[in-house]
């Protein structure tokens, strides 16, 4: 038995409450290491030593490396105490804080047990509960649509559907989307996430300078109330863009710092090297290495006190439904827990979701984020799809890895995506082949988490690198492939399966496939991949809720069929 792989960690992604009675315990062992069974022994700290409790774990996931047990226990007594006994044949050993032993004195647990001492309610991470069956859409605005016809165009210097460049503007607007809210219902839309609609100089509005006003480039305030209120009639919720981490040097306050140095009374909101500004130099932070987009000091507490009072304007003003945090791991976690508990106090049903790229679970323990754009999940796609670098085990792997970073709470409102503003479009990236787009779409949904739709995708809209990331929306219907959208709203509707929102998720694969299932009460949900590049024939049997490239019995490379039993 490998010693080195098995772990376990107390209050953590290894042992979290999902109530207030009830825990996840997870323990994770080499994927090799062959066992009958792992054994959670458990009771109550204070009577440990006399009274326990034994309950079976279940292997449920496998990455490259590991496999990982798992068991939901109901508890009677909060207070817990555990160990793990590992078996093999007729022999046992253990597993607690002093790592695994071939015995285990109970008598002497309250040295070395393992324990998660009280569940206290704020501890535990609620699930925003309207995320469970949230399909979203990312709307970059310059490019969606122009809804208003008698505004001021001056500021457009691209006609429509022309590549854009860095400074293109286009024309695209709030009113727009207000006017296309019917269009997006119909593909399965309840969420919409838009990019930055404060005010600021450029197309994207990532350097803000205010932000309580709606850049007029896209309308006023009231056009953005029209949208929140005509979205919620139709069950569709509304996410803006924070960009809290840097700002517009246009910002009055660095303005004033610009002016008047070490003397403005906003001279700490700023990370300054010096007691003046320097822009030739650029002696002060700045997002990447653009020098008119300054950094926030988010220690600060007059900054902290700015950036909340932005993030309460929107709820409490407009009704938004949740916050995207723009370059959030450059944030400090402080600011971060203080936004969750004013924003949550207001509004518990407001998410937050972080632009974390990468493994994010500090920030995910149920004080700062709900959850994070899902980028690793992206890559993972990519890996299978575009650059062909992993076959379905290896496709299988990712995904169950993925899986193990977070809680379960964490996994159901994270949002998975295959592209944004910042990625090459996904239809790009898998040579133009729109079977292999869907196949990539019905993963997303089958997925635990909220799928993300970039806008245009349903137009299997391409491009590379930001700007080409970021054409227009084609409105010409006779332009569209309505097959291929008609596919795309079958895998979107899935969603609101309750197998889809709260069911188990098990990740399997053989020699050509991957599976991906989904298990809730009496229901069950199969998605079949075959990336292989062969025909395989499918033995599976039940009603068949969506397909692509099936043929009778047989699966075409590239296609993919959802059953459900």
């Amino acid at each position: 038995m490998n010693k080195q792989a098995i772990l376990h960690i107390p209050e953590s992604k290894f042992c979290y409450p999902i109530n207030q009675n009830t825990i996840i315990l997870r323990l994770r062992m080499d994927k090799e290491d062959d066992v009958d069974r792992i054994e959670v022994v458990y009771g109550c700290k204070y009577k440990y030593y006399l009274e326990q409790k034994t309950a079976v774990m279940e292997e449920k996931y496998k990455d490259n490396l590991f496999k990982y047990y798992e068991i939901e226990l109901e508890l009677e007594d909060v207070r817990l105490t555990y160990v793990f006994r590992i078996w093999k044949g007729q022999e046992c050993c253990y597993f607690s804080e002093d790592g695994l032993t071939s015995t285990y004195d109970f008598k002497l647990s309250h040295y070395n047990c393992f324990q998660l001492p009280y569940i206290n309610k704020n501890d535990i991470h609620e699930v925003v509960e309207w995320m469970r069956g949230a399909v979203f859409y990312q709307i970059f605005i310059d490019r969606f649509y122009q809804g208003s016809k008698d505004k001021n165009t001056d500021y457009i210097n691209l006609e429509w559907g022309r590549i854009p460049d860095p400074k293109s503007f286009t024309g695209g607007d709030i009113p727009g989307v207000t006017q296309k809210l019917d269009h997006l219902k119909d593909l399965g839309v309840n969420g919409i996430y838009l990019t930055p609609v404060f005010e600021s100089i450029s197309n994207h509005k990532y350097d803000t300078y205010n932000y309580k006003k709606i850049d007029p480039h896209f309308g006023t305030n009231e056009d953005f109330s029209k949208l929140v209120n005509e979205a919620h009639k139709r069950g569709i919720k509304i996410v803006l863009d924070a960009v809290f981490n840097h700002c517009s040097d246009q910002l009055p306050q660095f303005q004033d710092v610009l002016l008047k140095g070490k003397e403005s009374k906003y001279f700490n909101w700023f990370m300054i090297d010096g007691d003046k500004i320097d822009t030739e130099t650029i002696n002060y932070e700045v997002f990447g290495f653009s020098e008119y987009m300054p950094k926030f000091d988010t220690s600060n507490t007059e900054v902290q006190e700015f950036l909340l009072d932005i993030a309460l304007f929107w709820i409490k003003e407009y009704d938004i439904d949740g916050w995207r945090l723009d370059v959030s791991d450059e944030v400090s976690h402080h600011f971060w827990r203080k936004l969750r508990e004013a924003v949550k106090k207001v509004k518990p049903e407001c998410v937050i979701i972080g632009e974390n790229w990468h493994d994010a679970n500090a920030f995910l323990q149920g004080d700062q984020y709900d959850s994070i754009m899902n980028y690793a999940f992206t890559k993972a796609c990519l890996d299978y799809y575009a650059f062909q670098t992993v076959n379905a085990q290896g496709f299988a792997e990712k995904l169950n890895h993925l899986l193990m970073r977070n809680s379960g709470q964490v996994n159901a409102m994270m949002l998975n995506l295959l592209d944004s503003h910042d990625t090459d479009r996904f239809f790009t990236s898998v040579n133009k082949n729109k079977d292999r787009l869907l196949s990539a779409i019905a993963v997303m949904c089958m997925y635990m988490g909220a799928p993300c739709i970039y806008y245009g995708t349903e137009l299997y809209l391409e491009g590379g690198y930001d700007p080409n990331n970021r054409r227009c929306f084609d409105w010409e219907e006779s332009h569209w492939d309505i097959p291929f959208m008609d596919i795309l709203k079958n895998l979107l509707s899935l969603k609101q399966k309750p197998v889809l929102q709260k069911g188990d998720i098990r990740i399997s694969y053989d020699e050509n496939l991957c599976y991906i299932i989904r298990t809730f009460e009496n229901s069950e949900i199969i998605l079949i991949l075959n990336q292989s590049g062969t025909t395989v024939r499918i033995s599976q049997t039940g009603t068949i809720l969506a397909q692509n490239k099936l043929l009778e019995c047989n699966l075409l490379t590239d296609g993919f069929v959802v059953y459900e039993n």
